[in-house]
């Protein structure tokens, strides 16, 4: 369906076409509701190995949806995400939860949007080639089962139209809280019903960023608490350590995404990066997180320069250029609702001095926060296990955070 109304006094746009009319459901209307978390369009999604009498592998009822949201420049944005209505009833205190979970690192590439893989967590694509991934099972259905609603956004470029940008603060921060005001708005739920937020990795840092932009974005949203697992908090140095692993094309992820937003750092990587750079800048763009490993894996970004330095180098010697990494800082705002961060010692991806640092920021805040420390010894550095296996032994405990929050 697609929302529609009046002009300025209500906030929406002249009616839209329906999702039918307008073909491609990833393509947003030429005119929509400018207000954040306004239902563009939705329509039924398809749930893994989901067959009426037969099989259910999610225990819910799946909605494709297109909301409204917010650049970081305040203009109005389409996202779209998946909402799922749960059929397990919720069985503690108030109106049914819903927990806003933001995808890890997936990819760049439209293709690679969570949102298109509902029915099956893997899509190939022989044209490109590219493997598309969706590995949000296990928190989605562990919410699930407990009676708690979902929704997982795209995030702002993930299907839709310009490029997804990967890791910037306030864009990832903005999709999430609209996506529990769409979420809310699709069940038809009370506006004060609790709401959460949850994520690792990319993810952690999307939730970790609506948790602190919560108190002033969206004021209005009843935030129950917070789980942010690895969250890159400080882009910087998670660019040095990300840097020559077996996902190294990320970096081309951040890059690319704050390029869009910054026709500054446009023109230094232009000028810095060699043909390679270019090359993989461009590559990475169209790609998912199974695709970067098989093109730019291993790879270290000073051969990807002119001066052969690497691009976190290349970084510290433009002011302006540090200026926006350093704008995509998390913990400067204090987050108005319990949160629970985890950082693993060895982690080969995101750096745990910087989770332990936003740990301390939020704190000299005043905000609640607890954070775990995941001890699990060096694995084969750089093949990104020392990442992966905390988001599977934190899932657990970050899970029953939360719960336990929208209990009391």
């Amino acid at each position: 369906m697609v929302v529609s109304g009046a002009l300025a006094a209500t906030g929406f746009a002249v009616a839209a076409p329906t999702a039918s009319a307008a073909g491609d459901f990833y393509t947003p209307p030429a005119r929509y509701s400018a207000t954040p978390g306004s239902i563009i369009r939705s329509e039924p999604s398809p749930l893994l190995l989901q067959i009426p009498g037969i099989a259910n592998q999610w225990p819910g009822t799946g909605t494709r949806i297109m909301y409204t949201s917010r650049y970081q420049n305040d203009k109005p944005a389409a996202v779209t995400g998946t909402v799922i209505e749960p059929t397990t009833p919720w069985r503690g205190r108030g109106p049914r939860p819903t927990v806003v979970i933001g995808p890890g690192t997936i990819g760049q590439g439209d293709q690679c949007a969570g949102s298109k893989l509902m029915s099956f967590p893997m899509a190939i694509d022989p044209s490109k080639p590219s493997i598309a991934l969706n590995y949000t099972a296990l928190e989605v259905n562990l919410m699930l089962l407990n009676g708690v609603r979902v929704a997982m956004t795209d995030y702002i470029g993930m299907g839709t139209p310009g490029i997804h940008t990967y890791v910037n603060r306030a864009e990832e921060g903005h999709a999430m809280l609209d996506a529990a005001r769409a979420a809310l708005r699709v069940a038809h739920a009370p506006k004060n019903a609790p709401v959460a937020f949850a994520g690792y990795s990319q993810g952690g840092g999307a939730a970790a960023s609506a948790a602190e932009l919560a108190e002033t974005y969206a004021p209005e949203l009843n935030v129950k608490a917070t789980y942010a697992g690895a969250p890159p908090a400080d882009l910087g140095k998670v660019i040095d350590q990300i840097d020559g692993t077996a996902i190294s094309g990320a970096i081309g992820f951040a890059i690319n995404g704050l390029q869009a937003r910054y026709p500054e750092l446009r023109t230094v990587i232009d000028r810095e990066t060699n043909a390679r750079g270019k090359a993989a800048l461009k590559l990475v763009s169209q790609q998912c997180i199974g695709d970067i490993i098989l093109s730019t894996g291993f790879q270290r970004t000073s051969s990807w320069t002119r001066s052969g330095k690497p691009l976190s180098a290349v970084i510290r010697q433009y002011p302006n250029v540090q200026k926006i990494v350093d704008e995509q800082r998390i913990g400067r705002l204090k987050p108005n609702a319990p949160v629970l961060i985890e950082g693993g010692i060895n982690d080969d991806v995101i750096p745990y001095g910087q989770v332990a640092q936003l740990n301390r920021d939020w704190r000299a805040q005043g905000a609640q926060v607890s954070m775990v420390t995941n001890p699990i010894p060096p694995i084969f550095p750089g093949m990104v296990v020392n990442h992966a296996l905390p988001m599977l032994t934190t899932l657990l405990p970050g899970t029953q955070f939360i719960l336990t929050h929208f209990d009391r």
